[in-house]
């Protein structure tokens, strides 16, 4: 269940946002082998004098999520990323930024405050 947030300048169409938004989960879907259904993504715009970096369009991506996937599990989710957006909304990679910050089971309160470590979460987390 990883929690997705996304940043970008403000003054994109809705089709642009509504890709970025799919991309990212059929990464998400690639990479760590997440359920479908298992989408939680939030995408932020900003006015351009708050939000500088490189190109026309900077993309910032952030992943926090269970830790336990593997370094080759996170690369093939950056590179699904990068190949995502620029296939649709036209994202170039040297504009697009993706973090992925793995917390600890025992770090996640969910299902109504239950501790994810206490839990069966329905899908694999080592991949």
């Amino acid at each position: 269940m990883p929690l997705v947030y996304i940043d970008i300048r403000k003054g994109h169409s809705p089709e642009y946002k509504r890709a970025i938004l799919d991309g990212v989960h059929a990464a998400l879907i690639e990479g760590f082998k997440i359920p479908d259904h298992d989408r939680q993504q939030i995408l932020s715009e900003h006015a351009p004098e708050d939000f500088e970096g490189r190109g026309a369009a900077p993309t910032i991506v952030s992943i926090t999520a269970f830790s336990g996937r593997s370094r080759e599990a996170k690369l093939a989710l950056f590179e699904a990323i990068a190949r995502n957006l620029a296939a649709s909304p036209g994202i170039d990679g040297n504009e697009l930024f993706i973090t992925v910050n793995d917390l600890p089971l025992d770090n996640w309160g969910i299902r109504g405050g239950k501790q994810a470590s206490n839990l069966d979460l329905g899908f694999k987390i080592d991949v």
